[in-house]
């Protein structure tokens, strides 16, 4: 399957002409291209996601906002609804206290948020969990421990479920920054050690920048990240830099990996 994660850039006349009523088209056109099974979406509203999805025939989403219900900003989970079911979704509040609506966690500068979901392929069966998220731009701590309560939930539905697993998101983070290292499994943080993969493993040489504030940049570390458990293999992974129509479809390139089942098998 194919697996897109793209910030999508949130609705502000600040951009002139790169808002949103500008990019939709864009951001649209871009996703048709690639064809995802899935796409883990950030920063958007919920006016931004169904206009988004009048021009995605192919796609339904799941997802509330920050605020709760939908109110704010997103991590909205698009997926193929002639091919997905959900089985099950939710989501929780990166924070002490992950269930409370709203809540804020750490030295978070704003609420923070995971979205899930439970698919099951129509015609093969295959069942799946995605997890898509954003962490904050301003908390190193918040960052750490968002990478690590994320993780916790992983582990815990990998536990229940035995599922394959796939986590999508703007980490805010570059690849030496703690979060990244712990959930690809290089070091241990709070006595957990992760067992995920870094979807960047099958892209060869210097990955890049991937938030480039609508100038185009390619020079630098990259914030957006795919990962996934043991028994998925990545085939390709890219970042998209392309120019729709002669202007970028977001202040972030999306991330796009190929993805098939394979034999491995994650440790509990």
């Amino acid at each position: 399957m194919t697996v897109m994660s793209f910030n999508l850039r949130y609705n502000t006349p600040n951009d002139g002409a790169n808002s949103w009523p500008y990019r939709i088209d864009r951001a649209a056109h871009i996703i048709r291209d690639h064809q995802p099974l899935i796409v883990g979406t950030q920063e958007g509203y919920h006016a931004m996601l169904l206009s988004l999805n009048e021009r995605l025939e192919d796609y339904a989403w799941v997802g509330q906002g920050r605020l709760g219900g939908h109110e704010n900003e997103h991590c909205a989970i698009f997926y193929k609804k002639a091919e997905l079911d959900v089985i099950h979704n939710g989501q929780f509040w990166l924070s002490e206290t992950p269930h409370v609506v709203a809540s804020k966690g750490w030295d978070t500068n704003l609420p923070r948020i995971c979205t899930w979901a439970h698919f099951k392929h129509r015609v093969n069966g295959g069942e799946f969990l995605i997890y898509n998220t954003h962490f904050d731009h301003i908390g190193q701590l918040a960052r750490d421990s968002s990478a690590v309560l994320i993780w916790d939930h992983i582990r815990s539905q990998r536990q229940e479920f035995g599922l394959p697993v796939v986590l999508t998101g703007d980490f805010n983070s570059h690849p030496d920054h703690l979060p990244i290292r712990f959930l690809r499994g290089e070091t241990d943080c709070a006595g957990r050690q992760s067992w995920l993969k870094d979807a960047y493993c099958s892209l060869p040489g210097e990955i890049g920048m991937t938030a480039h504030e609508f100038k185009g940049l390619v020079t630098g570390e990259p914030i957006d990240y795919i990962f996934v458990s043991p028994d998925i293999d990545v085939l390709e992974t890219k970042v998209d830099r392309r120019l729709i129509d002669g202007a970028y479809p977001s202040d972030h390139y999306p991330v796009v990996s190929a993805l098939r089942l394979s034999s491995g098998e994650a440790s509990g």
